[in-house]
């Protein structure tokens, strides 16, 4: 154990914590589908579980790294397409077209519960859930275990990282379902960050398979322009917030 095993574990940490916010966003979202009582318990399971085999895939692509990132199966349509998939890129692009699914979901959800047609949302059973959160947890980790790999090549620094980053998000878990429930508002400003989140994970993977569209090569958006955007609609929605509370307040002063 050196100082810089050491160095390396709290800057590992703090890369895992901020790669995890979208996912812990995906998490507090997910885990209201399970039943009222069982969520909290979903929440704590999902993640738990999501440690474990973030530290077996974190063995695997240490050993096997050019295993998941060699191309497997490509594709040429001259002058439209073409793209070379590897394990890595088809699991980054399936994540990301399910967080797109999962997120307008949920928007047109919210979009007809408030013209007064909508249907409850889909529940499903705890179990089912927390394979849910698993599994995205898995795709959500791809990046920040690669991100750790080029930080740090010492197992034990970087499993001890994922386990440190994961006990947060337990503690965090809680309490940022509970600020979207109690601030019902702030629900679609997530929903739509979860929206960024997938075409993230689809540029990425797009980027990841060589993917080129009208001999267009597919860039992926970085975290800064990530943030950027979160800043934006974070900003937005205050705005709009203050913008309304002040035309209510007008309005019921006219009257």
């Amino acid at each position: 154990m050196t100082i810089d095993n050491f160095i390396a574990l709290g800057l590992l940490t703090l890369l895992q914590a901020v790669l995890g916010f979208d996912n812990l966003l995906y998490i507090s979202l997910e885990s209201k589908r399970a039943p009222a009582d069982k969520q909290a318990m979903v929440r704590k399971f999902g993640i738990g579980i999501a440690i474990v085999f973030r530290i077996g895939l974190l063995f695997l692509l240490m050993n096997l790294i050019k295993f998941f990132q060699d191309p497997i199966v490509g594709f040429h349509v001259d002058g439209w397409a073409e793209g070379n998939f590897s394990i890595h890129s088809i699991i980054v692009l399936v994540g990301g077209t399910f967080i797109l699914y999962t997120a307008t979901k949920e928007i047109l959800h919210m979009m007809r519960l408030e013209t007064g047609h909508g249907e409850g949302r889909s529940s499903r059973s705890a179990a089912l859930t927390i394979t849910w959160i698993v599994l995205m947890n898995l795709v959500f980790s791809f990046d920040s275990i690669l991100s750790a790999i080029a930080l740090s090549d010492v197992f034990w620094v970087m499993a001890t990282a994922i386990i440190f980053s994961g006990i947060l998000m337990i503690l965090m878990a809680d309490r940022v379902s509970s600020f979207l429930q109690k601030n019902r508002m702030y629900e679609v400003l997530g929903l739509f960050v979860l929206f960024v989140v997938g075409i993230i994970l689809l540029t990425e993977g797009g980027h990841l398979a060589h993917l080129r569209i009208m001999d267009q090569p597919i860039t992926p958006m970085t975290k800064t322009t990530f943030y950027f955007v979160i800043g934006v609609l974070i900003l937005c929605d205050i705005v709009q917030t203050r913008y309304q509370r002040k035309l209510l307040s007008k309005s019921v002063a006219e009257h």
